[in-house]
């Protein structure tokens, strides 16, 4: 493990090291980290940090989980399965592009042209479902910068785009008062990218290495990566699969037991890499001032790194906004560091109200775009997307929705109709969501989850039965996942409590309602309902 001594020697660019043609001097500067009362540790950060109201309130956000890897429209992890022969990728790419060892990922960063993209309309188009926060990637596990990197050239102003993507869906999206974050996977590109490195171990061209392994700067004299390393991209051959394996399945064994091992421990064999992270990251916190960031990573990046980057997050909010107004997400966390970020639980759930404000981030689709989804029409529908926002506001979550990009920059049309039906809902029942907090209890109905990440396949559908409650606006909120089978909705929690008014939300007219032992029950007028379910607004003498 590096200790916090051995990575200040680190960021402190000892030896005289480089960093992208800038002077260890330069680095030196600026991996110095903003003053304030939060030290780079757990019980710091745990002491001080409490989650900002205005996530509190925003409960549902967007996402952009854009970059090169959607422009092959063939779904997630594409940088990487792409060099393992038997994946679907890897048959894609040899088809459409050529063999990894002619033409490799790098190629694929700059096809990413956004030459379609229009920033002001989707974020009109998200700002209209509802949400209040808006996430961008900056950056993924194959290891290319979507801003005006400092620290590494690999980044969307020099190859690709020629833009950079940040900086514009940040100014967009505040100019619509919406929260900014970013999202940051690179912290595992050190390993991940370790198949670029690979070789067949089947047919014709059998044991020749992919780009990564023969391509150095010098190689790219006259052609439109002349300047940049190709090792700095793929991020250096620290674990090569070894010669001699002889079929795919071997090799994939070999990759799943060694290069995709996920943890956060920093790579001792490349002390350079996170060296090179924190100073990218703390680039694009001080270059950027997101409201939000997003680890992909099971706890803080790369041990002390991460540490330190939080540190500094937390004390550069305060100097920006006179008050700790920022959220880290980071996943899978023991308990008792959860109250030092937001945990986010990745396309899961939790089984109840949970005491410290958390998320889970799910897509519509593939993270990155997946063509087949939209030819199958298999996406995620809008009713799916609104039962899940209602049970993870009552438990105390946001939802972070990721709508997949495609290359050029604009959304299917599928996409744009399922945004759309979100809005129809947020429009008319938002008030039950918005600025709301858990209830005593999250709800009642047949229908449980599990908690844990990764439990969305498995997870049944909500039901019309199912109920979910939240209170805010001097009100107690009850929203049904579904709409009602019948006239009469039934509160079984409401039994015993004193209620004196019942209104569909959004509208000022009383409901009839009665209460017996068996629970409160509420006649819904004709057409008061939504497809996807409806919301009461309920007041009464100690309920909230």
């Amino acid at each position: 493990m590096i200790t916090r001594r051995d990575f200040a020697a680190i960021t402190a660019g000892v030896g005289g090291a480089c960093l992208s043609g800038r002077p260890a001097e330069a680095a030196r500067s600026f991996s110095e980290m903003a003053q304030g009362p939060f030290r780079p540790d757990w019980e710091s950060l745990k002491a001080g940090y409490k989650a900002p109201d205005w996530f509190r309130d925003a409960k549902f956000g967007l996402w952009a989980h854009w970059s090169a890897q959607c422009v092959p429209e063939a779904g997630d992890w594409y940088a990487r399965n792409m060099y393992m022969q038997g994946e679907r990728q890897y048959d894609h790419h040899a088809k459409t592009y050529g063999h990894p060892a002619d033409t490799g990922f790098m190629e694929i960063e700059n096809l990413w042209k956004a030459e379609n993209w229009n920033p002001d309309a989707l974020l009109d188009l998200y700002k209209a479902a509802g949400a209040r926060y808006f996430v961008a990637l900056a950056n993924h596990h194959d290891n290319f910068d979507a801003y005006d990197s400092k620290f590494h050239d690999w980044n969307s102003l020099r190859v690709g785009p020629r833009k950079d993507i940040i900086g514009i869906w940040a100014k967009a999206a505040r100019a619509r008062g919406l929260k900014f974050g970013v999202s940051n996977h690179s912290a595992h590109a050190w390993h991940w990218f370790q198949t670029a490195y690979g070789y067949d171990p089947e047919g014709p061209r059998v044991g020749e290495r992919y780009d990564a392994w023969n391509l150095t700067k010098y190689d790219g004299k006259g052609k439109w990566w002349e300047g940049l390393d190709p090792q700095e991209l793929y991020a250096g051959a620290v674990m090569p699969i070894p010669e001699g394996l002889k079929s795919t399945s071997e090799a994939m064994a070999w990759h799943e037991a060694h290069d995709r091992v996920w943890n956060e421990s920093p790579p001792l064999a490349n002390p350079a890499f996170v060296r090179q992270w924190y100073l990218r990251c703390k680039d694009l916190i001080d270059s950027y001032k997101p409201d939000l960031l997003y680890f992909d990573n099971f706890d803080l990046p790369l041990g002390q790194a991460g540490l330190d980057i939080a540190a500094h997050y937390y004390n550069a909010s305060l100097a920006w906004h006179g008050k700790l107004d920022v959220v880290i997400n980071t996943k899978n966390l023991p308990e008792d560091r959860r109250a030092a970020v937001i945990e986010d639980v990745e396309r899961g759930f939790r089984s109840d109200i949970v005491p410290h404000p958390w998320q889970t981030d799910t897509c519509i689709g593939d993270w990155h775009y997946n063509r087949e989804k939209f030819d199958n029409k298999s996406y995620m529908s809008a009713q799916a997307v609104i039962h899940r926002l209602c049970d993870v506001v009552a438990k105390n979550g946001n939802l972070l929705l990721s709508i997949p990009v495609r290359g050029d920059g604009t959304i299917d049309s599928e996409e744009q109709r399922i945004v759309e039906d979100i809005a129809t809902w947020t429009s008319r029942f938002g008030e039950a969501i918005f600025g709301t907090r858990p209830w005593r209890i999250a709800g009642e109905g047949p229908t449980q989850v599990a908690s844990g990440q990764f439990g969305e396949g498995a997870a049944k559908p909500f039901t019309s039965e199912d109920i979910r409650f939240t209170q805010g606006h001097d009100a107690l909120y009850a929203m049904t996942l579904g709409r009602p089978a019948k006239p009469v909705v039934t509160l079984m929690t409401l039994a015993r409590l004193k209620v004196e008014r019942v209104e569909i939300v959004g509208s000022n007219a009383p409901l009839s309602f009665r209460q017996d032992k068996q629970g409160l029950h509420v006649t819904l007028p004709e057409n008061s309902s939504h497809a996807f379910g409806t919301a009461l607004k309920i007041r009464g003498r100690g309920l909230i």
